[in-house]
């Protein structure tokens, strides 16, 4: 009997690897071998994949069967080959064509009753088989609308094992059956929440912009009821549409995690806010069998909320320090490495002290000196160095509200469009590097040739680094910063006034 094969897609982080399937029947006594590093929901697919072809109508050799599974040292995890198994299975006992099979990658989970179930992952994992030059892939009905988002490729929906050994040229009658659907869980209607609904904090409000125009991390510092929340729940609002890179990307993210991703590609910026009780690999991502992304990496394109910064545990926070430097998440493991994205702005919100009322104009603090120092202590200082942005946020005055009364407070929709214009001047200006907006630029590039600034205009950072106010790292941010308030304000480069104002949102804490 001829060797069946056909072709799979086992994921690592959102990176996909092509895996040859080939099954071959011998001469020995009946029994089903998979080989090729399965793991253990792999292993079972021996079970599912005999049940299924039963249940079909399809009648296999009682013979020994070998299924490999190639690369042999490539981890693979997850039901999704189960389709390709059971094809190569067919096409080694001659039941469908084998040339038909070998020109397609298959992707699916077996029920017993021959029925495909939808998988998690079905986007990345088209999105690699295109990628590795492969035109037609078989995938569930209940996956069929999500794979058809990848271009250039034809898709190809069956509900059962029947329905696709049919499309392969096996000779027998179609038999209808009821698809398997995803079942994804009701999302909650989204809610537009606009700018205007933040009264009395315009400088506030223009931190959040500049940190919107310019991609900047920020840290809003304030008693409770000031506003650091609705702030920072209003940032995706002022976000412009992910571009088509970024719209797949995070699109494959979701579809990763198994969450619904639509008849489109999601375009607008996602926001992550995790809570304080939030594990490493909650926040990360991690697996000891199957690496997961977490919400960090959920968060790429969009927004990482951590609300009440000082409760999450240390060693949490720090773990985000790499990915804010590299913009890349690397989870490692013993037999595996996976990467996934982590190019997301995050915003830190924190209470002054444990009480909450140290600053505040209308309240008296209780906790000591000591007790403060120990609270805002729980973030470290190399993270706070990573936050291009860090400003105090008050609560408002009775003044201030009925002033806020009158109207005119900034709109998301205007705020959207100062920063679009904002970006696109970061963009031009950086044209033909590798980069988009300004936090992503590196120090030496600002500090090179490319971007160099007289003297006088960094004379007042200058004096900072020298007096120890800031750091290389910070130095650098403030830079980036003050680009950010040049392109809001539509000049070629920061000036003086720039520089100074750039500093004064990264040192409004100690001010």
């Amino acid at each position: 009997m001829p060797v069946g094969r056909t072709q799979a897609v086992a994921l690592l982080g959102l990176q996909g690897a092509i895996v040859e399937i080939e099954a071959d029947y011998s001469s020995q006594l009946p029994k089903f071998i998979l080989i090729g590093l399965p793991d253990a929901a792999l292993g079972e697919a021996r079970d599912r994949v005999l049940a299924a072809a039963a249940n079909s109508g399809f009648e296999l050799p009682s013979r020994r069967l070998t299924v490999n599974l190639s690369p042999a040292a490539l981890p693979k995890q997850g039901s999704g080959f189960d389709l390709g198994i059971a094809l190569a299975t067919l096409a080694a006992a001659g039941v469908v064509r084998a040339e038909s099979i070998a020109r397609a990658v298959h992707l699916g989970e077996l029920g017993l009753d021959g029925r495909l179930r939808p998988i998690a992952g079905i986007l990345p994992a088209v999105s690699a088989a295109a990628g590795a030059g492969f035109d037609i892939v078989m995938v569930p009905t209940g996956n069929a609308a999500e794979a058809e988002l990848v271009p250039g490729i034809r898709v190809v929906a069956v509900a059962s094992l029947r329905e696709a050994a049919i499309w392969h040229g096996a000779e027998f009658e179609p038999i209808d059956v009821e698809p398997i659907l995803p079942a994804h869980p009701e999302e909650p209607a989204h809610e537009e929440l606009d700018l205007a609904d933040v009264i009395g904090n315009g400088d506030a409000v223009e931190a959040l912009v500049v940190a919107a125009a310019g991609g900047h991390h920020a840290f809003l510092l304030g008693p409770p009821g000031s506003g650091k929340t609705m702030l920072a729940a209003r940032l995706p609002g002022i976000l412009p549409d992910l571009d088509a890179a970024a719209a797949l990307e995070v699109s494959s993210i979701r579809s990763l995690c198994g969450l619904p991703v639509g008849q489109s590609l999601i375009t607008r910026p996602p926001l992550e806010s995790p809570h304080h009780t939030a594990t490493a690999a909650a926040l990360i991502g991690g697996g000891s069998k199957q690496i997961r992304p977490g919400a960090a990496a959920r968060a790429s394109g969009g927004v990482l909320f951590l609300d009440e910064a000082p409760e999450f545990n240390s060693s949490v926070l720090d773990a985000l320090r790499q990915p804010l430097e590299s913009g890349v998440i690397s989870i490692h493991r013993a037999n595996a490495v996976a990467h996934f994205p982590g190019r997301f702005q995050l915003i830190l919100a924190a209470n002054p002290c444990p009480c909450g009322q140290y600053g505040a104009r209308d309240s008296e603090c209780t906790c000591t000196p000591t007790a403060r120092r120990r609270y805002l202590g729980r973030l470290s200082g190399p993270l706070l160095d990573r936050i291009d942005i860090q400003f105090r946020v008050q609560r408002i005055t009775s003044a201030q509200l009925k002033l806020a009364s009158d109207g005119g407070q900034l709109t998301s929709a205007v705020a959207r469009e100062r920063v679009a214009i904002a970006r696109a001047r970061a963009a031009e200006r950086l044209d033909g590097t590798p980069w988009n907006v300004n936090s992503q630029v590196p120090g030496f590039w600002l500090r090179g040739p490319h971007a160099r600034l007289g003297s006088v205009v960094t004379a007042t950072i200058d004096r900072a680094l020298e007096r120890g106010g800031i750091t290389m790292r910070g130095y650098d941010r403030v830079l980036r910063v003050g680009w950010t308030l040049a392109d809001l304000e539509g000049t070629d480069s920061p000036t003086a006034d720039h520089i100074g104002r750039a500093l004064y949102l990264r040192k409004a804490l100690s001010s």
